[in-house]
């Protein structure tokens, strides 16, 4: 059992439950819902990582968190949409700020937006 604090004046804060994401039921699924996102992100010409953007428009989970983000941003740089641009730390919270790449989509991206 988890026991809360309460406050001085004696009140009872109310928890903080993180928002929960849904979990896509499958890869081809999710990539058809998240890539337009995706493709807007990098024909707007901004410096990005992929949990920015995600978060941004409270995307689905893939069936495979761990491998299928990274396929992801794979699959945009392949396809010529986005290249890198750098290093930040993550915001993701469970990453405990760990270094991930940034993206800055390309002429190709403004184009396909187009």
């Amino acid at each position: 059992m988890t026991s809360i604090q309460p406050a001085l004046d004696g009140t009872v804060p109310t928890p903080k439950i993180p928002a929960a994401r849904r979990k896509a039921e499958d890869y081809e699924t999710w990539i058809d819902e998240v890539w337009p996102k995706y493709l807007e992100a990098a024909a707007s010409g901004r410096t990005y990582t992929i949990f920015e953007i995600a978060d941004q428009h409270q995307l689905a989970e893939p069936p495979d968190p761990a491998h299928h983000w990274g396929r992801l941003a794979t699959l945009l740089r392949e396809a010529g949409y986005h290249r890198p641009a750098g290093w930040t730390t993550s915001s993701r919270p469970s990453s405990h700020h760990s270094g991930l790449r940034t993206w800055k989509g390309t002429a190709a991206a403004r184009r396909a937006a187009a």
